[in-house]
This record gives C-alpha cells, sequence and structure tokens, in this order.
C-alpha cells in the first residue's frame, strides 16, 4: 500500500472525488491561520468547523492536555471517576443559564443531542407520563447525524439518502423568509408567528404525546438563520404551557459565538436543557453533552426503581484528556476576555460583511454575535456550486471558508481582530467578483 494515497480515506461531507482530485491540505495551525501543506499562511474564517473559539494551539490548552495524557491517558467512567470530571461540570455549570446545573458527558453534538432526546423520555417516564414520547424538530434544522439527531433535524440532504428515522417526530416551519427579512443584524424582525406552529402541532398530536420540542437558536449549518424578535420567548411559554420539554441545540452557538457564554443569555430565554460540544474544548480534543435542567436530573435520579437510574452513557464519556482540554478552554476564555472580545466586534464584523451587499451575485447577508451568512444566487440547474467554487477560489487566496448550499458560511475564532475582519471582507470582495 502506498502510505501517501488519498484513496483510503473516505471524508465525511465531502466531494471525494472532486478533493481528492485538488486536496485542501493544512498541516499545522496556531492563532488564526492554518498553514497549508504548501507552506502558505490560511486566515481561518470558519473556525475549523465552528469550533475552535479560542484559535489554534492555545498554550493553556496544549499544556493541559500534554500533562494529562501522562499522567491519566483514560479513566473508566461507569461506576468509577476522576476528580477533574466533577470539576469542569461544577465550571461549566456556572457558564450556563440557572438552573441547568446538572452535567452529562459524551463526545460530540451529535451524540449530546441523542443523549437529550433520551433524557427527554426518562424524565416524563418517571414522572408517569411514559405517553410523552413525540419530538418536535424544525425544517432546516441539524442536531447531528445520529438516527435521533436526524429524526429531529430538518436538513433534506441529511435525511433523504437514509429512509429510516424515528418514529412519531413531526417539525415546524423554518424561519427563513428572505422577502421580509433580508440583509439583516441580529434577530430579524418577522416571523415571530411561526411559533404558533408549535401550537398547531400541540393540537394535531395532544400534548399528553409530546416530550420534548428543540430548535437551534441561532440556526447554523443551514446557512445563518437568527431567529425572529420574540420568536424564541413564544417557543418557552407554548412549551411551559404544555408541559414539554424546550431543548436548545447549541453546539454551534455556545461558548461565546454570540459574544456571551451560550445563546441562551444573548437572546434571555432559558431553556430546558441546552445541548454542547466544539466550543467546549475549542476543538482541540472531542466532547460534547447535555446541560440539563436540576428538576430534569432530580425527577430522573429520585424516582428511580433500580441502582443505576439512566441506562445510557459512552465509553469516552469525561474522557480525562478532553477533561483537561475543556477546563483549560474555559480558563483561556476567561483570562483572554474572548467572549468579551466577541461581543465588542459584533458591529464592526457586521458592518464588514455587509458592505459586501451589492457584490456580483449577493443576494442576502445575515449577521449575528461573530457569525454570518453571506447567501449567492443559485446557477442555473446547478445549485450550490457558485458557492463551491467561492471556496475553492477563498482557500487560493489564503482564507478558509465554509459553504452550505450556495452560502458562505462564517464564524472565526473569538480572538480575531478588526484587521483580520478586515482581510476576510476584502478576500472575500475579490472573490465574488472573479466567481460569475
Amino acid at each position: 500500500m502506498n502510505p501517501n494515497t488519498l484513496e483510503n480515506h473516505w471524508m465525511p461531507f465531502t466531494a471525494n472525488r472532486d478533493f481528492k482530485s485538488d486536496p485542501r491540505m493544512v498541516v499545522a495551525a496556531e492563532g488564526m491561520y492554518y498553514t497549508s501543506e504548501d507552506g502558505r499562511q490560511i486566515l481561518d474564517g470558519t473556525a475549523g468547523l465552528w469550533c475552535a473559539n479560542a484559535g489554534h494551539s492555545h498554550p493553556l490548552i496544549v499544556e493541559a492536555v500534554t500533562n494529562t495524557i501522562k499522567t491519566l491517558d483514560f479513566a473508566p467512567m461507569f461506576n468509577f471517576g476522576h476528580p477533574e470530571a466533577f470539576r469542569l461540570a461544577a465550571t461549566l455549570a456556572e457558564t450556563f443559564p440557572n438552573p441547568l446545573n446538572r452535567i452529562f458527558f459524551g463526545n460530540s453534538g451529535s451524540e449530546a443531542v441523542d443523549s437529550a432526546l433520551k433524557i427527554a423520555l426518562a424524565y416524563h417516564k418517571a414522572r408517569g407520563k411514559g405517553g410523552k414520547t413525540r419530538f418536535i424538530g424544525r425544517e432546516r434544522g441539524y442536531h447531528g447525524v445520529g438516527f435521533g439527531g436526524i429524526s429531529v433535524g430538518g436538513i433534506v440532504a441529511n435525511r433523504k439518502q437514509f429512509n429510516t428515522h424515528l418514529p412519531g417526530v413531526d417539525h415546524m416551519r423554518h424561519t427563513h423568509d428572505p422577502a421580509r427579512n433580508s440583509f439583516t443584524r441580529g434577530p430579524v424582525p418577522h416571523g415571530v408567528e411561526l411559533a404558533e406552529d408549535l401550537e398547531r402541532l400541540v393540537a394535531l398530536h395532544g400534548a399528553e404525546t409530546i416530550a420534548a420540542v428543540i430548535v437551534e437558536p441561532m440556526a447554523g449549518s443551514t446557512g445563518i438563520l437568527p431567529p425572529p424578535v420574540g420568536y424564541l420567548e413564544r417557543l418557552r411559554e407554548i412549551a411551559t404551557k404544555h408541559d414539554i420539554l424546550l431543548i436548545f441545540d447549541e453546539v454551534i452557538s455556545g461558548f461565546g459565538r454570540l459574544g456571551t457564554p451560550m445563546a441562551a443569555h444573548y437572546f434571555g430565554v432559558t431553556p430546558d436543557m441546552i445541548t454542547f460540544a466544539k466550543g467546549v474544548t475549542s476543538g482541540a480534543i472531542p466532547m460534547g453533552g447535555v446541560a440539563a435542567a436540576d428538576f430534569i436530573y432530580d425527577a430522573v435520579v429520585e424516582n428511580s426503581e433500580t441502582p443505576i437510574e439512566l441506562f445510557h452513557g459512552y465509553t469516552y464519556s469525561a474522557h480525562p484528556v478532553a477533561v483537561a482540554a475543556a477546563l483549560a478552554t474555559q480558563r483561556a476564555y476567561a483570562e483572554d476576555g474572548m467572549f468579551e472580545n466577541a461581543a465588542s466586534l459584533e458591529t464592526v464584523w457586521g458592518d464588514a460583511l455587509h458592505s459586501l451587499k451589492g457584490a456580483p451575485n449577493v443576494a442576502d447577508i445575515r449577521t449575528i454575535g461573530l457569525v454570518g451568512g453571506i447567501e449567492l444566487a443559485s446557477r442555473d440547474g446547478k445549485p450550490g456550486a457558485r458557492a463551491y467554487e467561492a471556496m475553492k477560489r477563498a482557500w487560493a487566496k489564503g482564507l478558509m471558508i465554509r459553504v452550505t448550499g450556495d452560502i458562505i458560511a462564517l464564524s472565526p475564532p473569538l480572538i480575531i481582530n478588526e484587521s483580520q475582519i478586515g482581510t476576510i471582507a476584502d478576500t472575500l470582495k475579490e472573490v465574488l467578483a472573479e466567481t460569475a
């Protein structure tokens, strides 16, 4: 076997044939930049994959991971434990809004979502309401790639290749309304009435059958869809009214992405559970989890008729090296003022991206926090082709961007400065001018 062949690696969410004919390889990363295989500095406009919020190779994280793997490479969490896992849970409880003080660890956002769905079922069953088994998701929602996640998710391409989904799932309409909300900053002005879809589904299925509703407070993977003003508040009201758990998927929006610890803080709405991953370790080591309200934990644990209260978990839950990375990441966020930096740059970021209005083929621009979506008009019969070409052109010019369909999605590390924001906007201006 040729060890340098590209053929053996089946790449995820990738046009394998195209990539392997013209690969884009990185070999190192530090701060705001990747180093390409040919030695170029590539400005990271996506925080890796929405995850390297603290930038790359932060010294605190590197040191913590290095030291931990030398002393405790693995510890089982089934009926055993290690002290740092409990310290991290206590630290994160201070990060999430009260009363989301119970932390369940996994290894990814996909696992976090499946965990949250199972916890919701266990909660209702523990209260004698085992008939509440239905989940409500939302069109264009992304909740990972497990069968639970694609079932409550609403991105068509992620569902249609796999014909089997969880039964008993329904979806609210998405909130994208370009006719009324275009070239927006922050929450969009129109669409609060779409939250009434939850009431419609309660009337259709019966509140006694619905366990939980799950949404991204800011939809990310579908192409940056901030919520309408008042929408999340109304979902909270309806869920509370009908004894339905409200789950925020904050795998993307958490840990400073909007300039606040969680998007729940940004919007001032507290759900019953938050799923998290990515930014919890700044992407250095895989980790995910669920922050659950005290009353959920208490119901499951106190009403259990068996010594083990929740028959769920993962081999690598609270892995010692991941825990070390997470603790160091939280310290880096605080000591370096990263959330504050992100908040202070929201206007600068928005100004820079919205300056691209009027560039060739730009149909819409949406910004919130340090997130931006630039929607391009699709080529006839070739949806996604224009943005994909833009991604490749940006790479050639030293900028990493992400695309979803014909939308350029941007989410840089929180350590970005005004000059680097300007570079992203200037590079994209050139790219858009060259992308027919």
